[in-house]
């Protein structure tokens, strides 16, 4: 972890609203929501219009596929160094279908031996966005052998959202959730 405390202390219950309730109630684990939304809570506009990006980037309306998604966001967060984004999407990855092999070779990048060729090409476009801001026209090409319009879209916004997500968490001090492991 970047910070060993939080600088902005997630929101806790006795301190939710009427509208905060209705929203983190269904949310609510084991006695609490996790640290990084009851960190955004603190500045609740901003989170509900966060959150509606965010349901498109990890919900149903992403073309992308949940492990691709996954390689992308575990990727982006192992480049951001952000523990907390690394640790939760570990737990995604493996239920979108990653394994423990795969996991720990994403931290390698794109050029570890035992990537599929679009694997790796998923996981340079991830490492070009965040050196450069732009996927590379050789990294474009082999994602448009299968990909359409709306999926190369939802690369650079997967890798762009959690991005954002890791610089928020980082900055933020969040907290990795009970039983979350990090790095």
């Amino acid at each position: 972890m970047k910070l060993s405390q939080p600088r902005i202390a997630p929101l806790t219950e006795a301190e939710w609203t009427d509208e905060q309730r209705k929203v983190l109630e269904p949310v609510y684990k084991e006695g609490r929501v996790y640290n990084v939304r009851a960190t955004l809570a603190r500045h609740w506009e901003a989170s509900k219009k966060f959150g509606v990006w965010g349901y498109h980037v990890m919900g149903d309306t992403s073309t992308l596929s949940p492990r691709e998604r996954e390689l992308l966001i575990l990727r982006t967060g192992w480049l951001c160094q952000a523990e907390y984004e690394w640790g939760q999407h570990v737990i995604y990855g493996k239920a979108a279908g990653l394994t423990d092999a795969e996991i720990a070779r994403i931290k390698e990048g794109p050029d570890a031996a035992g990537w599929e060729p679009f694997d790796a090409a998923l996981l340079r476009a991830a490492d070009e966005l965040h050196a450069d801001a732009f996927i590379s026209d050789a990294t474009w090409a082999a994602l448009s052998k299968r990909y359409r319009t709306e999926q190369l879209m939802d690369v650079v916004f997967a890798a762009g959202q959690y991005t954002l997500v890791c610089m928020a968490l980082n900055s933020f001090g969040v907290q990795l959730d009970k039983g979350v492991k990090g790095f």
